[in-house]
């Protein structure tokens, strides 16, 4: 089985830009494209794939449904993917052990993940909080790499 590190060579090689599925209630796909990285959990401390989202989004409803998903990475005719449990942190989705403050490094830290840079942060958390986001945290259970 591949590692992060493996995700992380394909993201360097291509970019952020992946392909997150989840499973709707009668058993589709759902998929769409995020911009994630590799990021800390802020409770575990484990690597996890992380990307944000707003609370209006159909990947966010049915994550908090049923938090298994896949994200899959291709640059060229190499891929990488991860398959785990989605764990929620948001305004809209406390998670324990994470408050105000954790939230806001959090989101930050995701965002740099996932290639982002800022030249005023606190109008990057402000925006932030008026969107509502929602950190994804998808702790690996399988990883895939080719």
């Amino acid at each position: 089985m591949a590692t992060l590190e493996d995700v992380q060579a394909t993201i360097d090689k291509g970019g952020h830009l992946g392909v997150v599925s989840t499973v709707r209630a009668d058993g589709s796909i759902q998929s769409s494209i995020v911009a994630a990285g590799i990021a800390v959990h802020p409770v575990t401390g484990e690597r996890v794939l992380a990307f944000t989202t707003t609370p209006d989004s159909v990947k966010l409803r049915i994550l908090r449904k049923r938090p298994k998903t896949t994200i899959v990475f291709q640059p060229d005719f190499h891929w990488a993917s991860v398959e785990g449990e989605a764990d929620l942190v948001g305004y809209d989705d406390p998670f324990a052990g994470v408050d105000a403050d954790g939230l806001r490094r959090l989101l930050r830290d995701v965002f740099t993940a996932a290639g982002g840079t800022h030249d005023d942060w606190d109008a990057y958390d402000r925006a932030m909080a008026e969107q509502r986001r929602t950190a994804v945290l998808i702790r690996p259970t399988r990883v895939f790499a080719m």
